[in-house]
């Protein structure tokens, strides 16, 4: 695929981080692509839900089996804004995806290359190619911005 369809789809899960942001969650967002067309979306909603499994990669894997019809997602490519969490990648894996994208890695928890690679791990029934790094610049200041302005805010609070 060319870069600027990579590019394209990561721009559409920034999209989704944004809505993220507006609503004050970390801003993370996915979309999952299959023959070209976005069958799942998502955006972090672990803050105003209360639920730590809102990931941005699970709601968008949730939809994409739904709109489907099937928890295999054969033949989708998952582009998310920050390197999935382990539980996310436990969810590619399981879920057959067959390549991640993502933009900003994660140092503290990335399972899909820097802390460690899940979605490569042999012992795995289904292991997962990972392309990184795309837009990574714009989707890690995103993150930046975020918690720079929740410092400010809490510094503000504080007096």
């Amino acid at each position: 695929m060319e870069a600027s369809k990579h590019e394209e789809y990561m721009r559409a899960a920034m999209a989704e981080a944004q809505k993220a942001a507006a609503i004050g969650e970390v801003p993370i967002g996915a979309v999952i692509v299959r023959d070209g067309e976005i069958v799942g979306r998502g955006y972090n909603l672990r803050e105003t839900q209360k639920d730590p499994t809102l990931h941005a990669e699970m709601i968008a894997i949730r939809e994409a089996s739904e709109r489907l019809g099937g928890w295999r997602l054969i033949g989708c490519t998952l582009y998310v804004t920050l390197e999935p969490c382990p539980m996310c990648a436990g969810a590619i894996v399981q879920s057959r995806i067959e390549q991640v994208v993502y933009g900003a890695s994660d140092p503290k928890a990335g399972c899909a290359g820097t802390l460690m690679n899940l979605l490569a791990e042999p012992r795995f029934n289904h292991q997962v190619p990972v392309m990184e790094g795309v837009l990574a610049e714009e989707c890690a200041q995103m993150l930046k911005d975020f918690f720079r302005g929740l410092r400010k805010k809490r510094q503000s609070e504080n007096g």
